[in-house]
């Protein structure tokens, strides 16, 4: 049984990631054939460097994700400490409300954002571009924040906001100091996890988008329309060894925070 586990995994492993290799090693292939390995260059990664198009979109998709996700990680963790305080059913109203963008389809999500979006641009003079992906962005991040940072009240002891009043701190500063750092993995996870939706997403950054703004993955989808280029290989392998650090650096922040939790509680006791 053990055997067949290990090469049930393996193959699911090799259906995921053997795709992503070949287009790893073909972005590093001397002509623009898919399927003959002709020799190592890094000439697609220089031409994509030379795109204006490309490095437009993704200085902006970068500008629209690094905005997004501060402004998602706030309300996010607002709204987490907000929840945290209700009682037990008005809670698990307010926690299944705030699941629902998440077991969303996106493009219902876009659709309905896009459809917002020109009730309010006849009304209010709003134009599709930077301003509405960035509200898009904001309106996907923040499930997920919460969905980061709530764990963490539950693993909290929760009369630690009434002891650090009764010690003296007022309810701001009880927050700031003892709270926040309590919940801080938790915050910097939705961070990282709002980041990586930002820089990833397409369906609703498609419905939401103008011919002024665009983000990375759009300008992708419109080169691969027309002709699909070696640069697009070279494009995807950068995004996907980011991804991956960002990932990395996550699992480094929670193991880090999880051996200073065990050493916290082994000095308690």
């Amino acid at each position: 049984m053990k055997t067949f586990s290990k090469v049930y995994m393996g193959l699911v492993l090799m259906f995921l990631y053997v795709p992503i290799f070949v287009l790893i090693v073909f972005s590093f292939n001397e002509t623009k054939s898919r399927s003959v390995f002709s020799g190592f260059t890094l000439d697609w990664y220089a031409k994509l460097f030379r795109n204006d198009v490309i490095i437009s979109s993704l200085i902006n998709t970068l500008i629209i994700a690094v905005i997004a996700s501060i402004a998602a990680t706030v309300l996010g963790t607002l709204a987490a400490i907000g929840i945290n305080s209700m009682r037990k059913v008005p809670k698990a109203v307010v926690m299944n409300i705030t699941n629902m963008p998440i077991v969303n389809p996106e493009i219902v999500t876009g659709v309905s954002l896009m459809l917002l979006f020109v009730f309010f641009a006849a009304r209010m003079n709003l134009e599709f571009g930077f301003v509405t992906l960035v509200i898009a962005h904001i309106t996907f991040d923040v499930p997920y924040v919460i969905l980061n940072v709530m764990p963490k009240f539950r693993q909290m002891d929760p009369n630690l906001f009434e002891a650090a009043q009764d010690l003296g701190c007022s309810p701001f500063t009880a927050l700031r100091k003892v709270i926040l750092p309590e919940i801080m993995p938790g915050v910097v996870s939705g961070f990282l996890m709002s980041f990586t939706f930002s820089l990833d997403d397409f369906v609703i950054s498609y419905f939401t988008s103008g011919s002024t703004s665009q983000t990375l993955p759009i300008t992708i989808y419109s080169m691969t329309r027309r002709k699909i280029s070696p640069e697009i290989n070279a494009l995807s392998t950068i995004i996907f060894v980011v991804v991956v650090i960002v990932l990395v650096v996550k699992h480094i922040i929670e193991t880090r925070q999880e051996r200073i939790n065990r050493a916290n509680g082994g000095d308690e006791g």
